[in-house]
């Protein structure tokens, strides 16, 4: 193993099952997510993208092969222990907000600390810097209806590293912003990785947004494979043999492909 690998998808699959026919949405998997990498991850509609981040954070597990974190494979824990797992080391940002309405943002971040039996002023003190970290020191007591979509989204960040989480990811983060709003976040995910060495990892639509990150990688017919054929920064966190491999229906434009590769 790769002594700074966080993550590690060994020959992983997923299938469901849909009107009694097998659907493989996740073929043979292997792939690497280095601690402090900050990674995008894109495909077409269906592709697998959220199933994969799921797996990834234990929301879901796979059919067959492994899932190794920081050397663990860790589906072999009990349901309890994988609960307590995520609680501790991965923190979710969905394409909505999923905030507490009748709470201000300084309660609602608070609120993992209060669930942990943290006493009330520490985790205070925590959700106020965090929030500060996101820049929103002026929406502390604010609730979620008096705050835009994009100051909703950085309360849900907030809340996400209230655990010091060693992963963040983040499914469609802006999916429900506007252009200028989603490119904040995403320089908001990137400020964070860079400032505070967590691994970030984000499933997107949109090739502007993606090129954010420094490791950006498609979902393809199953597989992973780099989003610009050959990438050299996506190394040796794919098997060598997809690294150049293009894939099955482009999902961005020719021009895309020459901006994501700059």
């Amino acid at each position: 193993m790769s002594e700074n690998a966080l993550i590690q998808m060994r020959n992983l699959s997923k299938t469901f099952l849909h009107r009694g026919r097998e659907l493989n949405v996740l073929r043979s998997v292997d792939l690497t997510i280095q601690a402090g990498d900050r990674v995008a991850i894109m495909g077409s509609s269906g592709a697998g993208k959220s199933t994969l981040l799921q797996i990834m954070g234990t929301l879901d597990s796979p059919s067959a092969g492994q899932l190794l974190f920081n050397g663990e494979e860790i589906f072999k824990r009990s349901e309890k222990s994988l609960a307590k797992f995520r609680n501790e080391h991965v923190g979710f940002v969905f394409q909505f907000h999923h905030l507490l309405p009748e709470f201000t943002a300084l309660e609602n971040v608070m609120m993992p600390g209060l669930i942990h039996r943290q006493k009330r002023a520490e985790a205070e003190n925590h959700a106020t810097e965090l929030l500060e970290k996101v820049g929103l020191k002026e929406r502390l007591h604010h609730q979620p209806g008096e705050l835009s979509g994009g100051e909703q989204q950085r309360v849900a960040i907030a809340r996400a590293l209230f655990m010091k989480p060693r992963i963040l990811l983040a499914d469609e983060p802006t999916g429900n912003l506007d252009l200028t709003t989603g490119g904040e976040i995403h320089g908001l995910l990137r400020e964070l990785n860079e400032s505070t060495g967590i691994t970030v990892v984000v499933v997107t639509h949109d090739p502007m947004l993606a090129n954010q990150m420094d490791v950006r990688l498609l979902v393809d017919d199953g597989e992973i494979i780099p989003m610009v054929t050959g990438d050299p920064k996506v190394g040796d966190r794919v098997p060598e043999a997809l690294l150049h491999r293009k894939p099955t229906r482009p999902i961005v434009t020719s021009r895309e492909q020459s901006e994501l590769a700059t």
